[in-house]
């Protein structure tokens, strides 16, 4: 056990650059005052992304194997298609999307909805996310689909995509934590819902 720890300590250090942290994974996690179900409710509604995110907005389904089509403010000439697969025994929701085109949806982002009495023993849920620096962060595999040839690339924000994610995160805790507290429906609170 000594060796272990003693190793353990030569690879901790008192402060981690960025890269260090953060690199090819974006991961963030939070505890949400809200039954596990209903969190897992909330992120598989495709609509939800428009309240809790701040650039998605507008989307429509486009065909009949649950992909829509919006608008990314990040840039606002830039569309985002979004498929969700969720799976509700596991509580997983995973979305899958990407700017400008919708046939290879590449930008994936992982939800994980733990029941918080399972790993914290305290009602509530522990929503993890994590998404992977795919290559095409780097280099934009379809620059034609651009709006502009001078729009900025997704992947120049990357090293900013966990602060931005956090405040999204943020948003989802204190929209479910608001509902769920006053007895206002999870889904549909204020997000449009499914049609």
């Amino acid at each position: 056990m000594d060796v272990i720890v003693k190793q353990a300590q030569e690879n901790t250090k008192e402060s981690y650059s960025h890269e260090e942290v953060y690199g090819d994974y974006c991961t963030l996690h939070t505890y949400i005052d809200c039954p596990p179900r209903a969190v897992f409710d909330y992120m598989a509604d495709m609509y939800s992304q428009e309240e809790y995110t701040y650039s998605v907005r507008g989307l429509e389904p486009i065909d009949d194997t649950g992909l829509h089509v919006g608008w990314d403010r990040v840039d606002p000439q830039t569309r985002i298609f979004v498929r969700i697969e969720s799976n509700p025994d596991a509580l997983t929701v995973d979305y899958h999307a990407a700017w400008d085109q919708g046939d290879d949806l590449w930008m994936i982002y992982l939800f994980r909805v733990l029941p918080a009495e399972l790993v914290l023993r305290k009602p509530g849920s522990v929503l993890l996310m994590t998404n992977c620096h795919h290559p095409y962060y780097t280099d934009n595999p379809y620059p034609e689909a651009a709006p502009s040839p001078s729009r900025p690339w997704v992947g120049e924000l990357w090293p900013l995509f966990n602060a931005g994610h956090r405040i999204e995160m943020d948003n989802v805790k204190a929209i479910l934590e608001h509902r769920h507290r006053n007895g206002i429906p999870i889904v549909g609170g204020g997000a449009r819902t499914a049609r």
